[in-house]
């Protein structure tokens, strides 16, 4: 089990943060990436679909760690009306067990939940039951279809609290995005 989740901090990832996401990526052992991807991802596959995750209707949540990012939460809009979307997750195996991925999933659920989208898919392979036993813990309906299940949540309407809710996280994580884009392209030394 990796260490407490209050070691590190979520916040929505910008296009600044590509480098750091395809970093978190390319870090994932073989089995966890075939996992995140539901097939054997090459690199050259995972520098192509960093390079396109960044986009209007895709919203990542990261964790991070130490200043590193560890663990993902990626939300992408389905449909033209913007009402389903398909969720994915992934944590580094050295983070895994330690809460990440709940919190990633609560995170991701509440911004489902702000923009009306009225059905949220997660979609993993049939072996993958850390997903499944997530899914069900937030009231997932599981589907099998062959080698795969499919994960149904049907998010609440928004409502001023869930509103709220992400209108602190993302005055928060901006601010500590800053700080850490601060830091890295000028090379201050700080203390969190």
């Amino acid at each position: 089990m990796g260490p407490a989740l209050y070691n590190g901090q979520i916040r929505k990832l910008w296009l600044n943060d590509q480098g750091e996401f395809r970093d978190h990526l390319m870090r994932l052992d073989a089995d966890t990436r075939r996992r995140r991807f539901g097939m054997i991802a090459s690199d050259d596959f995972v520098g192509r679909y960093v390079e396109t995750s960044f986009n209007l209707d895709t919203i990542i949540h990261g964790t991070f760690i130490d200043g590193t990012l560890r663990g993902v939460g990626e939300l992408r809009i389905l449909d033209d009306r913007k009402t389903e979307a398909e969720a994915a997750f992934c944590v580094e195996p050295e983070w895994q067990g330690g809460g990440i991925g709940t919190a990633l999933m609560q995170h991701t659920l509440i911004t489902a939940r702000n923009r009306g989208i009225a059905k949220m898919y997660m979609t993993c392979l049939a072996s993958n039951r850390s997903m499944q036993r997530l899914a069900a813990a937030h009231g997932a309906s599981l589907e099998f279809e062959g080698g795969e299940v499919i994960g149904i949540v049907l998010p609440p309407d928004p409502s001023v609290f869930s509103v709220g809710r992400e209108a602190v996280w993302d005055s928060e994580g901006w601010a500590t995005a800053m700080f850490d884009l601060h830091r890295r392209y000028l090379g201050v030394n700080a203390v969190r």
